[in-house]
């Protein structure tokens, strides 16, 4: 029967086996298969296979190959042996903490460890032929033989090594250093460097105050400084290229958020005394040298700019000039604009109301909402971000010519991008996008106080498309009136028939010299002056003696008081005599408590208050379940905790086993005794309440401190009457 056993296809393991994780189970089988000198078939797959032969075995156990487990090594979950990964992690598993050319080593390395590890002998089992991943590291030859992959990879070839150097920004000439003289711009910028005073720029940029306040500045010096605000303070190279456009000077220094502005050689008054201002940029070419002349001329050609089909320089990037293409026909463009170019549209110079104006004819695609959905909210938000601005808005309200715009803007672009100017006042991004959404139909993405982003939705039609459908439509419907005209005729041809006065003072008059002469005496003395310097010194000391003297009775009434507070506290409590039959115990039992009232967890602490009657009512709440408490006090001089501990041992009625000192204080162990009985009342009444210690613990408190004071004042007091005496007996 036991060899009956052996011999069946369905053996015991396979049954308990069945109970377990399958997945675990196929991981068992796996490191079987790699580990044991035993290897499945690979010409009879569903054939029996020869385990391990166990100590309490003598015969071979025959398994179903889907029935091996390993029984060397437990079944986890997780393993740490880097060995033991799956082929499929090895192969397309993430590679974390590495970056650039370790990745790619890495790989190699996993990939060159699966044919030595033989973990893919377990993943080709089946229907599939034998897979070798080595063959992955092969390379084809010029003559068609297959050659081993073992040279260095091309980031370790020591040949050649490329190195991406950062690349620096090309400085663009200025202005200022096209126009002018190097000896003028060196004075210029030298002078800038020395100027203290400045005309603030605020939030709403370069109006027409500021550019008013440069020019009354430049009336009196030739040179202007301007301190900005944000957000020009942002984009300084704007902020140079809008100054220069509104006062037609030229910026010849700059620093962080500061521009000094030049006036220009064209600068004079006229005979009715008005300022006038030419554009520098096309009368100061005099000044100019002649080879920053050639430079400005030459330079765009000899660096290769791009030149349109009239031959013609190409002014911006291309990612500006598509942008301008696409808001070309808009509106006015705002000059004061605060971040890089493009320039957005102007909104508030579009007109407030469009005549015929209408909300614009929305229809959806077949079988499309045009709700949209969480993840294409968040598409489109992304999508948004790197856009350029299309229009500036500063109005809350009638915004039909924006709307107007906007819709254009649709019929290119699928994002509508709305900045809100800066400095304006009583500006609200609500109200602007609230009427901009009734307006156009479009959907919000996102608004705040800086910009508003609309989408044209799902179901947004161009004019053209709109038209086509509408006269789609109407189409239709002709074709449905015609239709039923000529139902209509058939069925009349076969139709049956239906918000005292003051004292005068002494000072400097004849009165107060006649005290001075009556106090101290005729002052017509060799050494008058020393005398007087004598008498001055005695009159400050008596004066600070008098001050210390006032100072030391206020703190000996305020000391008086306290005392007689502390007294009448102290009346109203009195401590126990000690007992005088205590019970002895031997030094053995003394060392035994001592140790476990150190061991012990719980304990009582004294604090401020000392001993009162709730202090000995907790003693005997720790005697009700322990013949030992351990009582904590925090007091620093030994001579107290032994007061303490003597007071506490009388009121209780225990027996004093040890103080010993700790790392947060005292502990002072009591024993209940062998014949403790609880009493029937734990508050005692001779003792002090918790209020009344309290207030006992602060008089005593305050009346320390008062007669500490009170010892600096007798002190102070000492030392000015000796140093008073001391100039008495010197002079």
């Amino acid at each position: 029967m036991f060899t009956t056993l052996l011999k069946s296809p369905i053996p015991f393991f396979s049954s308990f086996n069945s109970t377990q994780n399958p997945s675990k189970t196929q991981k068992g089988n796996h490191s079987f298969n790699k580990n044991s000198k035993f290897s499945v078939s690979k010409t009879h797959r569903n054939g029996p296979i020869k385990m391990p032969t166990p100590p309490w075995m003598k015969g071979p156990l025959l398994l179903q190959p889907d029935e091996v487990l390993n029984a060397s090594k437990p079944t986890t979950k997780r393993s740490s042996n880097n060995n033991s990964k799956a082929p499929e992690k090895a192969l397309f598993g993430k590679q974390s903490g590495v970056r650039g050319k370790k990745v790619m080593k890495k790989i190699i390395r996993d990939v060159e460890k699966l044919q030595g590890n033989g973990a893919l002998d377990d993943t080709q089992i089946g229907k599939f032929e034998e897979f070798e991943i080595g063959n992955w590291l092969e390379e084809i030859g010029s003559d068609g033989e297959v050659k081993k992959f073992d040279r260095k990879m091309p980031w370790v070839r020591e040949e050649e090594k490329v190195v991406f150097r950062r690349m620096k920004k090309e400085k663009v000439l200025t202005q200022a250093e096209i126009i002018l003289d190097n000896d003028l711009l060196e004075r210029l910028r030298k002078k800038a460097t020395r100027m203290r005073k400045w005309v603030k720029v605020m939030k709403a940029g370069v109006t027409q105050d500021v550019v008013d306040e440069i020019r009354l500045a430049w009336g009196n010096n030739e040179l202007v400084m301007l301190k900005f605000g944000v957000p020009l303070c942002r984009n300084m190279d704007r902020a140079s290229e809008i100054v220069e456009m509104k006062t037609g000077g030229l910026v010849v220094w700059c620093k962080k958020d500061i521009l000094v502005v030049y006036r220009g050689q064209n600068h004079w008054l006229t005979s009715n005394g008005q300022r006038v201002f030419n554009n520098l940029a096309s009368d100061n070419n005099t000044t100019m040298s002649p080879e920053k002349s050639n430079a400005s001329t030459w330079g765009r050609s000899l660096n290769g700019e791009d030149r349109d089909e009239n031959n013609q320089p190409v002014v911006g990037s291309l990612y500006e000039r598509e942008t301008d293409r696409l808001l070309d026909g808009l509106g006015p463009r705002f000059i004061d604009w605060w971040m890089r170019k493009p320039l957005p549209v102007d909104a508030d110079l579009l007109p407030e109301v469009v005549p015929g104006f209408k909300p614009p004819t929305r229809l959806s695609p077949p079988k499309t909402r045009p709700k949209l959905t969480d993840e294409e909210l968040t598409n489109l938000r992304k999508l948004a971000h790197p856009l350029p601005f299309h229009f500036v808005l500063g109005r809350n309200r009638n915004l039909q010519g924006l709307a107007n715009s906007i819709l254009k803007l649709w019929e290119k672009s699928l994002i509508a991008k709305i900045a809100i100017k800066w400095g304006v006042q009583n500006t609200d991004n609500e109200q602007m996008a609230n009427e901009l959404k009734d307006l156009t139909g479009g959907v919000l993405l996102l608004r705040n106080k800086f910009l508003i982003i609309f989408y044209r939705g799902k179901d947004f039609l161009p004019q053209g498309v709109a038209n086509s459908v509408m006269e789609r439509e109407m189409a239709l419907r002709r074709c449905q009136l015609i239709e039923e005209g000529a139902r209509v005729k058939v069925a009349e041809t076969f139709q049956v028939a239906n918000e005292s006065l003051a004292k005068t003072s002494t000072v400097g008059t004849l009165a107060e010299f006649q005290d001075i002469q009556t106090k101290y005496g005729v002052l017509e003395k060799e050494n008058n002056e020393l005398e007087i310097q004598i008498e001055a010194q005695k009159e400050n000391l008596e004066r600070e003696l008098r001050n210390q003297e006032r100072k030391l009775a206020i703190l000996n009434g305020k000391i008086e008081k306290s005392a007689k507070k502390l007294a009448k506290l102290n009346s109203s409590w009195q401590t126990a005599e000690p007992d005088l039959d205590l019970e002895t115990i031997t030094e053995e039992e003394r060392e035994c408590l001592r140790k476990i009232g150190l061991k012990l967890s719980s304990c009582l602490v004294l604090g401020r208050r000392g001993v009162f009657n709730g202090v000995i009512e907790g003693v005997h709440q720790h005697w009700k379940h322990r013949e030992v408490v351990k009582v904590i006090t925090m007091q620093r001089a030994f001579l107290r905790v032994i007061y303490t501990a003597k007071m506490l041992v009388a009121e209780s009625g225990g027996i004093l086993v040890s103080v010993e000192k700790l790392k947060e204080g005292h502990a002072i162990i009591i024993y209940r005794g062998k014949n403790y009985r609880r009493p029937s009342k734990l508050m005692t009444d001779h003792l002090l309440t918790k209020r009344e210690a309290l207030q006992r613990s602060i008089e005593l408190q305050r009346i320390g401190s008062l007669k500490f004071f009170a010892y600096q004042r007798r002190q102070a007091i000492l030392d000015l009457k000796l140093k008073l005496a001391k100039i008495r007996s010197e002079f």
